[in-house]
């Protein structure tokens, strides 16, 4: 596509900034651009309609881990590490919370409860038996206990007596968050643009060249915030990772309330609108849904019916209204990666299925690398 005079001048000329990727990174990250430079010219690129990967597709959680996660992490990373991927957990979800508003996002604090198969006793067992140890490590963070047991007060079937709980994990409207943010971001005099894909860039001296699927531009800086695509665009070792969901149709006097963790975090489910929004599976095809290609596979799908059925939703009747899938980023460390890849280009990818939580706060430091 050839620009005309007026749209070069307008829009792609004199560029100090453009932002790839139009999901809480980064959006926040041209927020805090313009707050660090008020005059700068700022441009934001996004190749969907709506933020493609996972930040509108998500389920809206505002959690750290369930108490599983945590003991799995305390395997791979130190304490210290573990710590600290929780306080920035928690950091980035106050600071979504103060960037936006609680009832801009429809903030709940619910609580976050552990679930654990009749099938899962050592697993169970071995949590219960941590619980103190993992309270004790999360303090700092939590500034009390965190976790504490719960009776099976929601009626669940084919589960262990007690739920374990953060009294602390809320849930959020992912659609009214990205909203509340593109609003801001508008308000604030940066442009987004959709449907406009980045294919690669080149280095000039003090100013980069951007390829897009329609045309080219220049840029003083830019900055990568694609998550589960970042591989597509550097060479950053994030692996693109498919989370499938499904939503019910409303339901009747629907009495579960909160955020919902089972078989170590894999499958989670929630309320919303008197339905029940449930992902996950991904542990059933690692392989499979090592992808960056949105879609719904039978393998998945029938498994979260059958969950439903059977464990949460064993005496209700209820019909599925929706399904979809979202792209996350994943790697072999759960620290995300934000960074100067080269004199004027920075990213910050791999949130490692965290995106509500930390998302804000990723998107901050990636601008504060300039």
């Amino acid at each position: 596509m050839n620009l005309s005079y007026w749209e070069r001048k307008t829009w792609f000329s004199n560029i100090d900034f453009t932002v790839v990727g139009s999901g809480i990174v980064g959006l926040n990250c041209a927020l805090s651009l313009r707050k660090r430079f008020p005059k700068a010219k700022i441009l934001v690129l996004e190749k969907g309609i709506l933020p493609q990967g996972a930040s509108t597709k998500n389920a809206g959680f505002a959690c750290f881990g369930s108490i599983s996660e945590v003991l799995a992490d305390l395997e791979h990373h130190s304490e210290d590490e573990v710590l600290e991927l929780v306080q920035k957990r928690w950091d980035g979800i106050q600071l979504l919370r103060k960037n936006l508003g609680d009832s801009n996002i429809d903030f709940q604090q619910n609580g976050g409860h552990e679930l654990f198969l009749n099938s899962s006793d050592i697993l169970y067992q071995s949590c219960l038996n941590e619980l103190d140890k993992v309270n004790q490590l999360l303090t700092p963070v939590f500034g009390e206990k965190a976790f504490e047991t719960n009776e099976n007060g929601f009626n669940f079937k084919n589960i262990q007596e007690n739920y374990i709980t953060n009294r602390f994990e809320a849930q959020i409207d992912t659609g009214k968050m990205i909203s509340s943010l593109q609003k801001l971001v508008q308000k604030s005099g940066i442009t987004i643009l959709n449907s406009i894909s980045v294919e690669r860039f080149t280095e000039n001296g003090d100013t980069l060249i951007v390829k897009t699927d329609q045309f080219e531009f220049q840029t003083q800086k830019l900055f990568v915030a694609t998550n589960g695509f970042a591989s597509q665009l550097l060479n950053e070792t994030v692996k693109p990772a498919r989370a499938q969901v499904l939503i019910t149709k409303p339901i009747e006097n629907l009495h579960i309330k909160g955020t919902f963790h089972l078989d170590e975090g894999y499958y989670y489910f929630r309320n919303i609108d008197n339905r029940i929004l449930f992902g996950g599976g991904r542990n059933l095809d690692f392989k499979g849904e090592e992808t960056s290609t949105f879609g719904e596979t039978d393998l998945i799908q029938n498994q979260l019916e059958t969950i439903l059925k059977e464990c949460i939703l064993p005496n209700t009747p209820f019909e599925i209204e929706r399904r979809w899938s979202g792209i996350m980023g994943m790697g072999n460390q759960k620290k995300p990666i934000v960074k100067q890849v080269s004199n004027n280009v920075f990213c910050g990818v791999r949130l490692g299925g965290m995106g509500v939580a930390i998302g804000s706060l990723v998107g901050k430091e990636l601008a504060e690398l300039v």
